[in-house]
C-alpha cells in the first residue's frame, strides 16, 4: 500500500476490542478519533504513551475526541493491560497485521543488531469525514495528549 499521508482516507478498520466486541472506524462518523498505533502491551514507552491519553482522557472527550489504541496483541493482553492501567478507552486487537500493514506502520525494526517486523508508534488524527488529519510519526510517549491537542488546537 502507498504510504498515507494528510488528507487521505483513513483505512477502514474493523476488529475486536479488548472486550472481544467487534469495532469499527465507521462506528465514529462525526467524531474525531486519535488512532494510535504502539508496539507492545505493558512495556515501558507504551504504558506511558496509553497512561498519558488515560490522564488525559476527560478532556479530550470534552473536546469530542475519542482515541482508539492498535496492537497486535491480543484481546486477552488488551484486556490485562486495560485492567492493570485502568485504560478508559478501546484497544483493538490486530493479530493479523492487517490494520498495521494498511496505515503503513509495520516494517523492520532494529535493536540491539537484531532485525524484526514490528508496529512502528505512529498517531493519526482522524476527523469526522474519515479523513486523516495529521499523522504523528515522532511520538513522545509521555506527552502524546498535547501533541495531538497541539495539532488540533491550530
Amino acid at each position: 500500500m502507498a504510504e498515507l499521508k494528510e488528507g487521505d482516507q483513513a483505512p477502514a478498520i474493523t476488529s475486536k476490542d479488548q472486550n472481544g466486541i467487534e469495532v469499527s472506524l465507521s462506528d465514529y462518523k462525526g467524531k474525531t478519533v486519535v488512532l494510535y498505533f504502539y508496539p507492545k502491551d505493558d512495556t515501558p514507552g507504551c504504558t506511558a504513551e496509553a497512561c498519558d491519553f488515560r490522564d488525559n482522557y476527560q478532556g479530550l472527550q470534552a473536546k469530542g475526541i475519542l482515541v482508539l489504541g492498535v496492537s497486535v496483541d491480543d484481546e486477552k493482553s488488551h484486556q490485562k493491560f486495560v485492567t492493570k492501567h485502568n485504560l478508559p478507552f478501546t484497544l483493538l486487537a490486530d493479530t493479523d497485521q492487517k490494520i498495521v500493514n494498511d496505515y503503513g506502520v509495520w516494517a523492520e525494526k532494529n535493536m540491539y543488531g537484531k532485525k524484526y517486523m514490528g508496529t512502528v508508534r505512529t498517531t493519526f488524527i482522524i476527523d469526522g469525514e474519515g479523513k486523516i488529519a495529521h499523522i504523528i510519526n515522532k511520538v513522545d510517549t509521555k506527552n502524546s495528549t498535547q501533541q495531538v491537542l497541539d495539532l488540533i488546537n491550530n
